[in-house]
């Protein structure tokens, strides 16, 4: 139980803390601002992916726009269903759709499973948003999201920007790619970021953090399970 004052001393503690959240905000403004002034890699590699509308290379991904999204999704070749964390941050792509397609941007999911069993999956979940195959090329492999049985044999795994112990690691993990595409055709990666990077793509998490209890976890999303998984509310999570 959090400590219980007056009116005046709430607003006393709350202006305290506002003055951080504001800090917080310009950093994060100054942080975009780098990131945007990144320099960026132009993509030599053929990528062909497998759509609903048949084979597609990267470069056609960007259905017309010139910035392009891919959202790495953890959904291998033999797995029967899509990770429960990249679920949950799918289940806020949608809406997001057709505002960024007005600011020219496209955004697609990518996985290595098969195409039949993306489909699947998506429709099970009800969502709508262009999710591609990515099975046959090395595409997840060289974005640094999948990992073959040899590299998972080896001591380290490249994850994250560093080394990790490959007992941390799993054949697939989450990540975030971005791409440019200027008028001549050539395509540039611009970004990526894996792990807790991908955090304010979830607007569940911002609005938990705002509630009284917060994300209310154990562990980074331990609450979390697909949507069609969850128990009655008496069944919630609480600590």
């Amino acid at each position: 139980m959090n400590q219980i004052v007056s009116r005046n001393a709430w607003m006393e503690a709350r202006r305290a803390l506002l003055a951080k959240e504001k800090e917080m905000t310009h950093m994060r403004d100054r942080v975009n601002a780098e990131r945007m002034a990144l320099p960026w890699v132009k993509v030599e590699e053929n990528y062909v992916f497998d759509s609903g509308n048949g084979k597609k290379t990267l470069s056609q991904l960007f259905d017309g726009r010139s910035q392009l999204i891919v959202y790495h999704f953890m959904l291998g070749p033999d797995w029967e269903a899509g990770c429960p964390g990249c679920s949950f941050l799918a289940d806020h792509l949608d809406g997001s759709l057709p505002h960024l397609n007005n600011h020219d941007v496209t955004l697609v999911v990518a996985a290595r499973a098969p195409l039949a069993k993306i489909d699947a999956y998506k429709k099970r979940m009800g969502w709508h948003f262009p999710w591609v195959s990515s099975a046959g090329s090395s595409f997840n492999f060289d974005y640094h999201v999948s990992f073959s049985k040899e590299d998972l044999a080896k001591d380290k795994v490249m994850y994250n920007y560093e080394a990790i112990d490959s007992s941390q690691g799993h054949d697939e993990l989450p990540g975030l790619s971005v791409f440019y595409k200027d008028e001549a055709g050539n395509v540039f990666h611009t970004y990526s970021s894996y792990g807790r990077g991908l955090e304010e793509l979830i607007g569940t998490l911002m609005i938990l953090d705002r509630a009284p209890k917060g994300r209310n976890e154990d562990k980074t999303m331990d609450f979390v399970r697909r949507h069609d998984e969850y128990g009655t509310k008496s069944q919630a999570h609480i600590h």
